[in-house]
């Protein structure tokens, strides 16, 4: 890792980190294409690097909504107890059954992009009519967040940025599925780098993360995400669900177009 490259990682951790921590999303699935086409990491090493942002980057976050007192609740356990065997399993498929980036990257788009229409559509023009949306139960939150960790595990994505639209989009405030997608964010990406450390010793290629490039993108998230979750309680209810349906429609649009390039 160059010094250029290390002081690029930085502030794309910062900037992304400060625009997503609101909204529980660590923002690890924007810099994933900053790490393959600017920083050249190589497949399938980004997915542990990204891994290893997250877990450098959150504790900034979640330091700031432990402060105040966000941190607690059933939420976090039962993403955390779902998320944890998924990351396990997604990390094996990643490495020996599906090493190419292509397949998920059209997986990404095809589920975030009509969640994303559908989150900002309904907070702009909420139904007038009829019942709320009821939160998901306990068991379907777990089964969630299971299936999120293996697709965690496969692309190094966190979770928080399926889990975050798909809880919000149930009727779960952002203020309380933020710090929960976190937490869990963070947990599933220290399992899931140290699952691809442990890959690496049995498997040929590039499986390892790329351990400097990691921390520096990290530390980086870290502060942005401090000064994110920091900002978090000052912005309006609806202004959240619009910036997570609107990080949903970026992260959608820009896996599309990489899939069909």
């Amino acid at each position: 890792m160059t010094w250029s490259q290390g002081l690029l990682g930085f502030v794309a951790g910062l900037l992304i980190s400060v625009a997503t921590a609101p909204v529980g999303v660590s923002g690890a699935v924007f810099l994933l294409p900053v790490q393959v086409s600017v920083l050249g990491v190589p497949s399938p090493a980004v997915t542990p690097t990204n891994l290893l942002y997250n877990v450098v980057s959150c504790p900034g976050a979640l330091l700031r909504y432990r402060r105040s007192g966000r941190l607690r609740g059933p939420l976090t356990r039962l993403l955390v107890a779902g998320a944890v065997p998924g990351v396990v399993i997604g990390a094996v498929v990643r490495v020996f059954a599906v090493p190419g980036p292509t397949v998920f990257r059209a997986f990404i788009a095809v589920l975030l992009l009509p969640l994303g229409l559908w989150l900002c559509a309904r907070t702009l023009r909420p139904a007038r009519h009829g019942p709320p949306v009821p939160p998901p139960s306990p068991r379907a939150t777990t089964g969630l967040a299971l299936a999120v960790g293996v697709a965690g595990g496969v692309y190094g994505i966190g979770g928080g940025s399926l889990l975050g639209p798909i809880l919000v989009g149930r009727g779960v405030p952002v203020a309380k599925v933020a710090p929960a997608a976190l937490a869990c964010t963070f947990v599933t990406s220290l399992v899931g780098a140290g699952a691809y450390a442990l890959l690496s010793l049995t498997a040929t290629g590039d499986i390892a993360p790329d351990w400097s490039l990691g921390l520096v993108c990290g530390l980086g998230g870290l502060c942005g995400g401090y000064l994110g979750a920091h900002l978090q309680p000052r912005l309006p209810e609806t202004a959240l669900r619009l910036l997570l349906g609107v990080l949903a429609l970026g992260i959608g649009l820009l896996y599309a177009v990489q899939t069909v390039s």
